[in-house]
């Protein structure tokens, strides 16, 4: 039996868990088993799961809650600028290998088909939550910049310095936050660039103006600030070349639940 990522993690020992991303990077034996884990999902989903939905909740389900992980508020002088005018000026560039490269500002991802979904939040330090998101598909976007030959993965490219804090890498980090999806989860139905949580806009600590949700994957996959989207045959030139800022890290690319 294939064991989901959330199972391995519980059989972690608890104060391991507790400890949060630092002591899971430092940890082989923890690792070892994260790393077993991933490498089973995700063959099992490319196997057989590829169009599998992750559970949607209702209205009733939604935590009173949601809390606020890793940044609070960037302190990158660009994003600070961007919020201070109501992030009028913001734009999403899609750019790598692309037909037609891109630049949409917030309107314009508001007067794209939007989608909402009612689902779980699960971090890899232990908790979980349920929260409404709103936004529209990826997929489309993705479609209007048109793929070219050799397009792999989809690297998502943030304005989240990880609030600055040396202890999680922030001030000596190579790269800020970033993440990556390969293809299929880009065009998953529920991968979404979301801009609202449980009905309103997203605030500074949940990622604003837009953040990504590619729900059958765990937290540290939920990009928050995305600043520009590139389609890349390879991950080699981003960052480390591990597929995002807590892959660098140690952490798993792959974070299927």
């Amino acid at each position: 039996m294939i064991l989901k990522r959330r199972q391995l993690l519980t059989a972690l020992p608890a104060g391991l868990m507790l400890s949060g991303c630092d002591a899971l990077t430092r940890n082989p034996g923890a690792k070892a088993i994260v790393s077993a884990g991933e490498q089973a999902t995700y063959r099992w989903h490319r196997l057989v799961g590829r169009d599998g939905l992750a559970r949607e909740f209702g209205a009733a389900d939604i935590s009173p809650v949601f809390k606020v992980n890793g940044t609070h508020e960037p302190t990158n002088p660009e994003w600070q600028a961007l919020a201070a005018g109501g992030f009028a000026d913001w734009r999403l560039k899609v750019s790598g290998l692309v037909s037609r490269e891109l630049a949409m500002s917030l309107a314009d991802l508001h007067r794209l088909p939007q989608r909402t979904q009612i689902t779980r939040h699960d971090c890899v330090e232990g908790w979980s939550a349920i929260g409404q998101w709103t936004g529209p598909q990826l997929a489309p976007i993705l479609k209007a910049a048109g793929l070219r030959d050799g397009a792999r993965y989809i690297v998502f490219l943030c304005a989240d310095d990880y609030g600055g804090e040396a202890s999680k890498g922030g001030l000596q980090s190579t790269s800020r936050y970033y993440e990556s999806v390969d293809l299929v989860d880009a065009f998953h139905p529920q991968t979404i660039l979301a801009h609202s949580l449980n009905g309103a806009p997203l605030s500074a600590g949940n990622g604003a103006p837009v953040r990504l949700r590619v729900e059958r994957q765990l937290g540290y996959k939920q990009a928050k600030y995305l600043m520009h989207i590139v389609v890349a045959e390879s991950l080699a030139p981003f960052g480390s070349g591990k597929g995002g800022y807590w892959p660098d890290r140690g952490y798993e690319w792959y974070a299927g639940t």
